[in-house]
């Protein structure tokens, strides 16, 4: 259903917040040739390349770090009817890639004995509906909880389609499904749901008795040094920032960078950052600066399921955190869709590479596949730059 004017939108909402649920290991699309010795210029003819496609970016910005050297490539525009290149200090919604964070914060309580892997929702969050009560800690951080998506729920669109821009209690947004039970027995599938780390924050807040958004920036935001760093519930974006576009041909791209309200989504996706926090970010979060190594092991401990939308190379799922196996290497993160916006972040296992990759539009497997294919495989051919050998 699109959205109503002046906000309308030219895809259905759905398609917007609702995560495509997969089920599964997910394979690499057909993989371009090696890239040549030249590789910097294949990469950014590549990024080029993304932006002139239908339905492709009105603007894209990659990053690339090997220990101190940092590379940046970028192609379009940060706005449409300017020549204002994206700076990794622009700002931009990060989507889903917030997971990673709430990941990041569950596990450090874990560190520290305030939160168990196998705590139950029951135990920690008991006025959440009883069917849910099985439901623990581990299995919402990868996906294997059966919780219903609050962000698909007819409720939650309807009241979204009438106002965009409404302000969601975002503490309640499980309210959206509390009438429903689990849709699978926990622990016994894999389907992503961004219910889950609204439980996530949920289950930290109860434990510690502080606001998830001082929980961040306690563990997260100045552990890493993030300055661009925030979580907003309104849905202005801070200055300067890179403009979000739903770009549906013929039409001119429109700018949908302020068309939503973060508090609809929050902890599963309401983080404004930068390339360059998303780069310290990943570095530090890979890497394991955050958390103990015996809870990092707990961490890497994989089942066979996609971010959304699917990252490069085949995808396996741990504790708030993905796995992405390619045909040069295996790197670790996550990814993230939101109106106007795509987002790839990964690093080696002792994050001293690492790769941000950034578009402004929203590309996923229901409203873009084939754009989806290849920008995996633009992706692959990022992360073989990043681990080959100098």
């Amino acid at each position: 259903m699109p959205l109503p004017s002046p906000l309308r939108i030219r895809v259905p909402l759905a398609a917007l917040l609702a995560a495509a649920c997969m089920a599964g290991p997910v394979h690499a699309p057909a993989l371009a040739a090696e890239l040549p010795a030249g590789h910097d210029l294949a990469l950014s003819r590549q990024l080029r390349e993304l932006t002139a496609a239908p339905g492709g970016p009105p603007g894209v910005i990659a990053v690339l770090r090997r220990g101190p050297r940092t590379e940046v490539y970028r192609a379009g525009v940060a706005e449409t009817g300017t020549d204002r290149p994206i700076e990794v200090t622009d700002h931009m919604r990060i989507a889903s890639t917030a997971k990673a964070y709430s990941g990041a914060v569950a596990l450090q309580l874990v560190d520290r004995g305030r939160l168990r892997p196998d705590d139950t929702i029951g135990k920690v969050l008991p006025r959440l509906p009883r069917a849910w009560h099985r439901v623990t800690l581990r299995q919402l951080l990868n996906h294997t909880s059966g919780l219903p998506d609050y962000s698909a729920a007819p409720p939650f669109l309807k009241l979204l389609t009438a106002d965009p821009r409404r302000h969601f209690d975002s503490r309640r947004l499980l309210d959206f499904v509390a009438g429903r039970p689990t849709e699978f027995r926990p622990g016994t599938r894999y389907r992503y749901s961004n219910s889950d780390n609204i439980a996530v924050a949920l289950m930290a807040e109860a434990v510690t008795g502080r606001r998830y958004e001082d929980l961040l920036a306690r563990s997260v935001y100045h552990p890493l040094g993030l300055r661009g760093t925030s979580l907003p519930q309104g849905y202005r974006m801070p200055a300067p920032y890179m403009h979000g576009y739903d770009v549906t041909p013929p039409n001119p791209p429109e700018d949908v960078s302020e068309v939503l309200s973060a508090s609809g989504v929050w902890a599963s996706g309401g983080i404004i950052s930068t390339p360059k926090d998303m780069t310290a970010f990943v570095r530090g979060y890979a890497g394991g600066r955050l958390i103990s190594e015996r809870t990092r092991r707990q961490q890497l401990t994989w089942v066979n399921g996609a971010s959304e939308p699917a990252g490069p190379g085949r995808n396996s799922a741990g504790l708030g955190i993905f796995r992405y196996a390619t045909r040069c290497g295996t790197v670790y993160g996550h990814t993230g869709n939101f109106p106007g916006y795509t987002q790839l972040i990964a690093a080696d296992r002792d994050g001293k590479r690492s790769l941000t990759f950034s578009l402004t539009t929203q590309v996923n497997q229901t409203n873009r596949p084939a754009l989806l294919q290849r920008l995996r495989t633009v992706e692959e051919n990022f992360v073989c730059a990043l681990l080959r050998k100098p």
